[in-house]
């Protein structure tokens, strides 16, 4: 299977689909994941098209990882008192369900035992405030 430039992720790069963004870097888009397992659970994506970090170029992933690490920082400090869940995965047997390499960085507590994909979709106003906190640490990030 080679990588679909129609999958979702690429038409929000693209434009065409609106997001969550919390930021918009040369290499990387993060942004609010529309079906959240709980408050402040981001989606970092990267730039280059690639189904999985099979694919990927390392320059590029080299990227991605620091972006994953800024924001799990921030969701540490948007968040405090939770743990923060960074997961990848990497073909429909492993439950990627878009194929565009994407990582989620999750705020997370004790109990919190959920599976992976589906569930219902977050309000707007839900999906705004969580972005916005956010976006404001991480402007407090050096």
């Amino acid at each position: 299977m080679s990588y679909d430039p129609a999958n979702i992720f690429a038409r929000i790069l693209r434009g065409e689909i609106p997001a969550y963004v919390i930021e918009d870097t040369d290499h990387t888009l993060t942004f609010m994941d529309i079906m959240p397992k709980a408050d402040g659970h981001a989606l970092v994506i990267p730039k280059e098209g690639a189904r999985n970090i099979f694919e990927i170029s390392d320059e590029a992933l080299q990227h991605v990882i620091t972006q994953v690490k800024r924001v799990a920082r921030a969701a540490q400090r948007a968040y405090p008192g939770k743990g923060i869940r960074v997961i990848q995965l990497n073909g429909s047997e492993a439950g990627q369900s878009v194929f565009h390499l994407h990582f989620h960085v999750i705020p997370s507590a004790d109990g919190m035992n959920f599976g992976f994909h589906g569930g219902a979709a977050a309000d707007e106003k839900s999906l705004k405030e969580n972005a916005q906190r956010l976006k404001q640490a991480l402007a407090t990030l050096a």
